[in-house]
């Protein structure tokens, strides 16, 4: 057992670093978006999101791109399912149980209304998106990997449609006051490259952590009795998508419940496009029952996330409720393992 010590130390090390790494990039990234007079919603679903996102993206590229076996491309294959998995799920439930042990309310202004109807399209554009990417895993034909292409040109769609409506929403956003940028506390008006340098060393201290985060989960699994299959699917997940749910507590802390919404449903829209694309151009993307189960509980999540945001019901109660959703999911893959 004295065998497992220095990597449940490096474990928990690494995520204690990547929640403070995390504190620097939420401070850089706000003064980013300030700088370039990108509104917070952009600000949490473009900026932060694709930040966090591009070194997950970048492994899932070396994994079906350069992967030396079969087990290593479906690793990857795995990873673009089971990002999307733990954000719908766990993300969005940390965020309810945060607000209901700090005992903040959602307050239902005009303004967190009109955000959560902004959501609710971030969460219809995910949905048809992952339905295609389902599909695609189910049926096999000779042109599937050139259909990539098209997932690349969905994400540019939403990262034009965000911006587009960030800049009409500008003008109607509060100039609420930043945090001081932590590399420059004394300065009430940072220079933009000053607060650049700070996000991308953070984004780079997240990526480091992260790698050593995951790399720890693949000593421990193995010597804990816990399957490689079952490893990928429960707890690597959860592992690489750690910094966003970081970013969303973070905010959450901080009483900006719309910036860490939207930091976990742009980062939702990054999982479901450019991972996917890279899986249809290096795999031939069959989804086996595991990920067709993990498919069927994260599109059962975003749309209870899209009614519950088109209609204003969203509480502190239902998003902590969205974490149980893991639990069915878990429940249905190990009732898959004892069938087989």
């Amino acid at each position: 057992m004295h065998t497992l010590i220095p990597a449940f130390v490096l474990l928990i090390g690494s995520a204690v670093t990547i929640y403070l790494a995390c504190e620097f990039f939420v401070n850089g990234v706000e003064w980013v978006g300030r700088k370039l007079a990108v509104g917070q919603k952009a600000t949490g679903t473009i900026l932060a999101a694709a930040g966090t996102a591009l070194p997950e993206s970048v492994v899932t590229f070396v994994a079906v791109a350069f992967g030396a076996s079969a087990a290593q491309k479906a690793l990857g294959v795995g990873a673009a399912l089971g990002g999307p998995l733990v954000l719908s799920t766990i993300a969005y439930g940390l965020v309810g149980l945060i607000l209901l042990i700090t005992r903040q309310k959602l307050v239902k202004t005009a303004a967190l209304c009109a955000e959560f109807k902004r959501l609710s399209t971030d969460q219809g554009w995910f949905l048809a998106i992952f339905a295609a990417k389902i599909g695609l895993g189910l049926i096999a034909f000779a042109y599937k990997p050139w259909l990539g292409i098209l997932f690349l040109a969905a994400y540019a769609a939403y990262f034009w449609s965000e911006m587009r409506s960030s800049a009409a929403a500008q003008a109607d956003e509060e100039d609420a006051a930043l945090e001081p940028l932590r590399c420059a506390r004394h300065s009430i008006d940072p220079p933009a490259w000053l607060a650049i340098v700070q996000t991308v060393i953070a984004l780079v201290v997240i990526f480091a952590a992260s790698r050593l985060f995951v790399s720890q989960l693949d000593v421990l699994g193995p010597r804990l009795g816990i399957k490689p299959q079952l490893l990928a699917l429960l707890l690597s997940p959860i592992a690489t998508e750690l910094p966003e749910t970081m970013n969303a507590l973070i905010w959450v802390r901080q009483g900006k419940h719309s910036m860490a919404l939207a930091n976990i449903s742009g980062s939702m829209m990054i999982q479901a496009t450019v991972p996917t694309a890279f899986g249809l151009f290096f795999t031939s993307w069959r989804l086996d029952p595991p990920l067709v189960l993990a498919a069927g509980v994260t599109a059962l999540a975003v749309a209870a996330m899209f009614i519950a945001f088109r209609r204003g019901m969203i509480s502190r109660s239902f998003l902590a409720g969205m974490g149980l959703l893991y639990l069915v999911f878990v429940g249905g893959l190990f009732a898959l393992r004892l069938s087989t």
